[in-house]
Parts: C-alpha cells; sequence; structure tokens
C-alpha cells in the first residue's frame, strides 16, 4: 500500500512540475509587430496603423495581465497583399477556452462560418483556421493559443489555403519564446 501510495505521489509530481513548468515558459513569451512579416514591409498608413492600435486596445480586453502586446498591418494594399497581426501574451489558464472565444468573436466580426483545426508548428499550443469577409472583401484567418499567447492573423484579398501555408513562420515571426 505505501508504495502505491508513493508511486501516485511522484505521478502528482512530475504533473504538477510540468504545470509549473508550463507557466514558467509562459511568463517568458513576448509578442512582436517585426519590421516585416514573411518578406513583407510594415504599412506605415496612418488609418491601418489607427486600426492596429484599435486591435491592440481588443487584446488587451480580452488579456487584461498582458505582458505584451502587438498589431500591425504588413504587404502593398494597392497590390492587394495585405496581413494583419494582433496578439498579446501573458499566462493563459485555459488556452483551448481562450482559442475558442477568438474564433466565436471572429466569427461574429469577420463571417468566418467554419473554423479547421490547423498544425499550430514548434511553438505549440493550438491553431484553428477559416475563410471569412471583411466588408466584402475576402479574408483567410488563422487564430493561435497557448500557454503563453494568444494571437491572430488575417490574410485580405485572399483565402485560408493562402495564409495556411505562411502561417507557422508568421507566427514564428510573431511570438517569442526565451
Amino acid at each position: 500500500m505505501v508504495v502505491l501510495c508513493l508511486g501516485g505521489g511522484a505521478v502528482l509530481l512530475f504533473t504538477a512540475k510540468d504545470k509549473v513548468g508550463d507557466v514558467v515558459d509562459a511568463t517568458k513569451t513576448r509578442v512582436v509587430a517585426p519590421t516585416t512579416l514573411a518578406g513583407r514591409p510594415k504599412v506605415t498608413e496612418p488609418q491601418l496603423q489607427s486600426a492596429a492600435e484599435e486591435m491592440v486596445a481588443e487584446m488587451r480586453k480580452d488579456v487584461p495581465d498582458a505582458t505584451s502586446t502587438a498589431g500591425g498591418f504588413y504587404g502593398n494594399p494597392a497590390k492587394k497583399d495585405l496581413v494583419m497581426i494582433a496578439g498579446a501574451s501573458g499566462v493563459m489558464a485555459d488556452p483551448k477556452k481562450e482559442l475558442d472565444n477568438a474564433t466565436k468573436d471572429l466569427s461574429t466580426e469577420l463571417g468566418v462560418t467554419t473554423f479547421s483545426t490547423v498544425d499550430a508548428g514548434p511553438l505549440g499550443g493550438d491553431a484553428k483556421c477559416g475563410d471569412g469577409k471583411a466588408d466584402d472583401v475576402p479574408v483567410g484567418v488563422c487564430v493561435w493559443a497557448d500557454r503563453g499567447s494568444l494571437g491572430v492573423i488575417v490574410i485580405y484579398f485572399k483565402s485560408v489555403k493562402d495564409l495556411k501555408a505562411q502561417f507557422v513562420t508568421m507566427r514564428g515571426q510573431i511570438e517569442q519564446k526565451g
């Protein structure tokens, strides 16, 4: 009986240690708005910068204890090459719940009817992508959540298929661990 109790205690210890490790790793996560995103330059147009600031303010509401936030637009709108990012870092107690809440909000805001699970890439966590519309402009939307961050990437004038091909690369340029 003592062996069973000790064995169970060891399992609990390792489980708790893993959770503590996840939280410590999460506290080291940051999100940034890089100067370029997947080869696209940051857009400096005032209206888009203002929209990016609004997105960051919304992220701060969604993640009130955020340790960092980022938002921006990248590409060349005249050439119908435009990507928007928004993200926040902070310890996420329930990343799956954060992801579900974000996809519900984006379903309303961008008319995404179906989000499908996609590979979140080497940074881990969970990710979902779907097609939507912003003022009759087709958009591809991907959202990720892990223990240390929540983020969204929207590609305008294209479908989610175009975004999925670049999602892991873009996320890796936005989310910084360490």
